[in-house]
Parts: C-alpha cells; structure tokens; sequence
C-alpha cells in the first residue's frame, strides 16, 4: 500500500532528521561548559533554522496538504536551532552577537515576505507547493553546505578543532 508505505519512510525520515537537529549538541555542551563559543561559526544553524522553517511552510495543508510528517519534524527542528543559536548568542561576543541578530533579522524578513507572497500572491495548493518547494530545496542544499564555510579556517590551521565531526557526520 503506498500510503503505508509513505508513512513508514517519512518516519525512518523524520528519526534521521532529529539525528541531524541534535548532532551538534555535543559542541554546545563544550560551549556551555567553556562558556565561550571560541571560534565555532553560527552558520550551519543559521541555515538550518531557515531551512526548517520554510519545510513548516512547505507541510501546512494550504501549501501541501497531507504533510503532517514533514511540518512536525522541521518544526521540532526550529526549536533546537533557537537553542542552539540563543546559546550561541549568550556565549559569543559583542560582534558575534550583532552578525548573529542581524543575520537572524534578514532571515525573518525574507521568511516573512516568501510567507505574504505564498498567500497572497499564490492561490491554490498546487502552485504554492511548486514555488516553496523550490525555496525549500535552495535552502535545503544551504544547510548543506553551511558546515562547509570553515572549511578555510580548518586548511589554513590544519586542525578540524572547529568543524564538529558528529554534524560533519550525520550531514
């Protein structure tokens, strides 16, 4: 039966997901317990807040009805990336924090305006999946390669001090 069938990958999807969201929990254990961010980047959870938001978009049944699976999970996945990023901001310095709340601000505000567009703009279900479906796979290759943007730091130090090998892992 497809629909059995569709239920049980999505769950095997979602549990995969929630291995992804909580994988860097380890770093900012370290972070807590160093009370300093060091010089961790904040980038890979930037984009997966937003990644995660525009996949609730995505599930809500006047964008892609029938999508239950898919809201929970990412909206689970909104919450850990808003811990993890207000633990980033406690920890990290003044500059830090105001690239953190400024990046986080653009974030919303395109998040916003993608979200008065889809009802506004776009009517029927069909259309609005096509169209945030799309801006869900830009921002599901940007979480992606977020983890990436070290990358310089880690050839230039010869170290992989600050690309966390769980996340490196389960991405």
């Amino acid at each position: 039966n497809n629909s059995i069938a569709r239920t049980a990958v999505g769950i095997l999807g979602n549990v995969i997901s929630f291995g992804l969201f909580f994988s860097p929990a380890p770093t900012f254990y370290g972070i807590i317990k160093k009370k300093a961010v060091e010089e961790f980047k904040p980038d890979p959870y930037l984009a997966t807040i937003m990644n995660c938001a525009f996949w609730v978009l995505y599930g809500m049944p006047f964008v892609h009805p029938d999508s239950t699976l898919v809201y929970t999970i990412n909206g689970v996945g909104v919450v850990i990336e808003i811990i993890y990023l207000t633990i980033f901001y406690i920890y990290s310095t003044n500059k830090g924090r105001k690239k953190l709340v400024l990046i986080f601000a653009i974030e919303a505000i395109f998040f916003t305006a993608i979200v008065l567009i889809t009802m506004l703009a776009l009517h029927g279900t069909t259309k609005r999946s096509l169209v945030v479906g799309v801006i869900c796979d830009v921002f599901n290759v940007m979480m992606y390669f977020a983890p990436l943007t070290v990358m310089a730091k880690v050839i230039k130090t010869k170290s992989v001090k600050y690309m966390p090998f769980l996340p490196s892992l389960a991405i």
